[in-house]
C-alpha cells in the first residue's frame, strides 16, 4: 500500500514508587504531574511542549535517584523548584495547592519566600 508506519518506543525504566504522606505506596502517575502542571499554567504561555520537557525533567530525576521508593514531599519539592525558575505564577498556583495554603497569610508568606529568593 505503500504507507509508511512509524512507532514510536519509549525505553522500561525503573521509576521508584511514591510513597504518600499517610505511608500509602503507588506507581507513579504522569497522567496526574500533567493535570497538576496543566492546571498551574492555565492561561500562561507555556506550550504544550514545555509541559511535556517539565514532566521529562521530573520523570528523569526520578529514575536517576535510584531509588525504589521516593516520598511525595521530595517528587513536590522537585516540581516546585521547576516551576520556581519556569513561571512564578505557576509556582503559586501550584504551591497553593501543594502546601494547601490555610489562609491569606499562608499565601503571602509564600509571596515573600519567592521575592526573597530572586535577590
Amino acid at each position: 500500500c505503500e504507507a509508511r508506519f512509524t512507532t514510536f518506543e519509549r525505553a522500561e525504566t525503573r521509576i521508584p514508587q511514591v510513597v504518600k504522606s499517610d505511608g500509602r505506596r503507588e506507581p507513579f502517575d504522569e497522567a496526574k504531574l500533567r493535570t497538576g502542571l496543566e492546571r498551574a499554567f492555565e492561561k500562561r504561555p507555556v506550550s504544550g511542549e514545555e509541559v511535556d520537557a517539565l514532566i521529562r525533567e521530573i520523570e528523569r530525576r526520578l529514575v536517576q535517584s535510584g531509588e525504589r521508593e521516593l516520598p511525595s514531599r521530595t517528587i513536590g519539592e522537585w516540581i516546585m523548584e521547576a516551576l520556581r525558575e519556569r513561571d512564578e505564577v505557576a509556582y503559586v498556583r501550584f504551591a497553593s495547592v501543594y502546601r494547601r495554603f490555610e489562609d491569606v497569610n499562608a499565601f503571602r508568606d509564600e509571596l515573600e519566600r519567592l521575592g526573597h529568593n530572586e535577590a
